[in-house]
């Protein structure tokens, strides 16, 4: 599908963010006698920084099926606001959550913000293809198949959101999701539109397990 270019040649803009490291606070001496198992290096878990990148990198792969989506109902008199599928996609999340051992209230609570972003994409899409037809695509998605590819990240990003209580939940969790986001979008050259949408979308990811 041909999608305006013109939508996507902006590069994020904002502050930069302050990226906190936290440094193990002494050597821990080992001791003198261990066995050949207990002295094989043990993975370390992942960085605050690391649990919330994958938040923002799937926030921006959600958030850019939001264009697939407003092409799907360009034209076909259809409303943006589809109450009905949100509530699906809500229930699909809650439950995955439960699974995972997640906190179901705080996965949607996410997750409503997700939908939420994806309406600002197709929202300002249409509003830019009613001023400019020529910008609209000429071809029309099958929402049904966009909808699968949504589920698919859907579920990657309940994992994300199981994996990362305690990044979620400590005090420099916003710093460093601004971070995440703002290096995603430079990766992505993601537009103005597209980086308000991403900010919308990770709105509460920070604050709570």
């Amino acid at each position: 599908m041909q999608l305006t270019t013109s939508m996507r040649r902006a590069l994020i803009t904002g502050a930069a963010a302050t990226v906190l490291f936290a440094g193990a606070g002494g050597a821990v001496a080992a001791p003198s006698h261990t066995s050949p198992a207990a002295a094989r290096p043990v993975a370390a878990a992942p960085s605050p920084y690391g649990q919330l990148q994958p938040l923002a990198a799937l926030s921006a792969e959600r958030v850019a099926t939001g264009d697939l989506v407003a092409a799907a109902k360009w034209g076909t008199g259809g409303p943006i606001d589809d109450p009905a599928r949100e509530q699906v996609v809500l229930d699909a999340v809650a439950a995955q959550a439960r699974q995972l051992g997640a906190d179901p209230e705080v996965t949607v609570r996410i997750f409503r913000d997700q939908i939420e972003a994806s309406k600002v994409v197709q929202r300002g899409l249409h509003r830019a293809w009613q001023a400019d037809p020529s910008q609209a695509p000429a071809e029309r998605p099958d929402l049904d198949e966009v909808r699968q590819e949504i589920n698919r990240i859907n579920g990657a990003l309940v994992r994300a959101i199981a994996d990362s209580p305690a990044a979620r939940s400590a005090p420099y969790c916003g710093p460093l999701l601004t971070a995440a986001a703002v290096r995603v979008g430079h990766e992505r050259h993601i537009d103005g539109l597209h980086a308000a949408a991403l900010a919308r979308s990770l709105r509460s990811v920070c604050g709570g397990a």
